[in-house]
């Protein structure tokens, strides 16, 4: 019997049990948007996502989600 080690449960409200990258549906389903809709953030520059992989998926940094949850997204583009 060993200790087994697991990282926090994810828990869409609680930002302490997010990873440090969000993938794309997390992130919709945290600030209650649409994928499309993040997609397009990123085009415009209003969130920029971080791509990984072959694929490029969008992953979005933690703290930049928390501002926007803090601040707003209006805010958080004004200050970049």
């Amino acid at each position: 019997m060993g200790i087994t080690l697991s990282a926090p449960q994810f828990k869409q409200d609680d930002h302490k049990t997010w990873p440090p990258l969000l993938p794309l549906y997390a992130v919709a389903k945290i600030l209650c948007l649409s994928p499309w809709t993040l997609r397009q953030w990123d085009k415009q520059g209003k969130l920029i996502a971080v791509r990984i992989g072959d694929r490029k998926d969008r992953r979005y940094k933690k703290e930049d989600i928390v501002k926007i949850l803090q601040f707003g997204l209006v805010k958080v583009v004004q200050k970049v």
